[in-house]
């Protein structure tokens, strides 16, 4: 069951306890130190308009409603920790065998799996160099490694708005 590579995996909870069971992984790596084998537990959202009372809001809703995506190196402790999480019903796969998934399975996550080195950290002034912000120049005010995105400020509406824009569409501004 041992392999030295971290994979997404599948965990399936009780419904309404993804965020709870994100927090009690997360506490567990702390507690006991596993940083190295477990490296990401997330709750995949996506951005919904909602029509209320005539109204149209922007909210953001859970993707999987019952699911959480853990990054992790599977092996007997791994397995075990996020098995026994309360609210955790068990991983997704055929029988009690975990299933990673699969590079064309986590595009649309947003979610890429290799690593990338960047020659920006925040703080630093970016251009974009295409896209539909291109020639934009901004700061960058948050890094995303996992969806693979620098959020930056930009002018819209005469109000500084935030914006994630993919790594390959920005340089650092010299």
């Amino acid at each position: 069951m041992a392999d030295s590579e971290a994979k997404w995996y599948v965990v399936h909870t009780y419904s309404g306890y993804e965020n709870k069971v994100k927090a009690d992984i997360e506490k567990t790596i702390e507690n006991r130190n596993l940083h190295d084998t477990i490296l990401e537990v997330r709750v995949p959202m996506q951005d919904v308009v909602e029509m209320k009372n005539g109204a149209r809001r922007t909210v953001q809703k859970k993707m999987f409603p019952g699911y959480v995506l853990v990054n992790m190196i599977m092996n007997d402790e791994t397995w075990y920790v996020v098995r026994n999480t309360r609210g955790v019903t068990g991983f997704v796969g055929p029988g009690s065998k975990p299933v990673p998934l699969s590079e064309a399975e986590m595009k649309p996550l947003g979610i890429k799996t290799e690593n990338v080195s960047i020659d920006f950290e925040e703080g630093d002034t970016i251009v974009v160099v295409a896209g539909v912000w291109k020639d934009t120049i901004g700061v960058v005010q948050r890094i995303d490694f996992g969806k693979q995105t620098a959020t930056i400020n930009v002018e819209l509406f005469e109000r500084e708005t935030p914006v994630e824009i993919s790594f390959d569409e920005v340089r650092k501004f010299n």
